[in-house]
């Protein structure tokens, strides 16, 4: 499997001479493989890199304890540099009024910025493997999406967060542990049917596999290939038209912005929102929708706001993006 990350690492040049990567292990399979494997390519020198290991406890299992001990014994016996925190993350959700799982999610990534930016690393690397791509995918089929959603996840991402695993099955990473004697934790609420994920993982997929077609999780891997070819064009393309009309960097000329082809005009409407806010989550459809509206009638100081974090502004032949956070 080693030689599958590598050749992961080479063709989408995940990993650089000089590099220095904060890697988020929980001590499951998959980060403890990732960590393993990176370990030893940088122990032979392939690539010149430095590594640093980040564990959250989220004191959610009464196994999280033994899970943070053993990724400490693993990098103390490799002489690993590693940073462990420990957050009661039921009442952080509670905090920020959000749900467990996201809150989970933001606490590790804001953990592993913060050991990003203490250590002046470069990198942050992430162990999802292939089915986990897959079963974003299906996710994101499920919720209704756009072209983007069915690329899954990207190998790399804001030229900071890699994937090493992405070409890996799960069943390649268990059988990896096995052989190289890993004894990785396994964490059980992966096997609780309670959110979408679980059951695409332990019921869609399994029984896809068994009824339709053994190898699902290669054919939807082509196809997010493919898809992934068509919507890097389609960005390239979108970012070159949203620099022929943009006046400024939160503004866009609005005639040669309605001259421009409805499917044109909702990527860009997408990307200065992105570029404004710095996502776009919660904008629907119909939001865009309603935004090419507001420029079709082209009717002076009249706004939208989509979400609550930014302001569409028509004015003296403008489109404004406002930021309100």
């Amino acid at each position: 499997m080693k030689d599958l990350v590598l050749n992961t690492i080479r063709k989408y040049n995940l990993i650089e001479n000089g590099d220095k990567i904060v890697l988020g292990v929980s001590g499951g399979p998959d980060s403890i493989s990732m960590l393993d494997i990176l370990n030893a390519i940088k122990q032979e020198k392939i690539f010149d890199f430095e590594i640093i290991v980040a564990h959250i406890n989220h004191g959610l299992r009464k196994e999280a304890i033994d899970d943070e001990k053993y990724v400490q014994e693993y990098c103390n016996k490799n002489q690993i540099k590693y940073y462990i925190k420990r957050i009661d993350i039921k009442q952080y959700a509670n905090n920020n009024k959000i749900g467990t799982e996201e809150a989970g999610r933001k606490a590790r990534y804001d953990f592993f910025d913060e050991i990003l930016e203490k250590e002046k690393a470069n990198k942050i690397s992430i162990a999802h493997n292939k089915n986990d791509k897959i079963e974003t995918i299906i996710m994101n089929e499920i919720r209704g999406t756009g072209l983007a959603g069915l690329k899954g996840i990207e190998p790399i991402r804001d030229n900071k967060f890699i994937r090493p695993l992405i070409e890996c099955t799960r069943e390649q990473i268990e059988k990896y542990c096995e052989e190289k004697k890993l004894n990785p934790r396994i964490d059980k609420t992966n096997f609780i049917n309670d959110c979408t994920r679980n059951k695409i993982r332990n019921i869609v997929l399994p029984y896809i596999k068994k009824e339709f077609n053994p190898n699902i999780i290669e054919t939807i891997n082509r196809l997010s290939e493919v898809i992934g070819e068509t919507e890097d064009y389609m960005e390239k393309k979108t970012l070159e038209e949203y620099n022929k009309i943009k006046i400024d960097n939160n503004s866009l000329d609005l005639k040669k912005f309605n001259k421009l082809d409805e499917l044109m005009q909702k990527r860009i409407i997408f990307l200065a929102i992105k570029n404004t806010i710095g996502n776009t989550q919660n904008i629907e459809k119909v939001n865009i929708e309603d935004i090419i509206k507001l420029c079709n009638n082209n009717i002076g100081n009249k706004y939208l706001t989509p979400n609550k974090e930014i302001k569409v502004k028509i004015n003296k032949g403008k489109i404004f993006f406002e930021s309100l956070k």
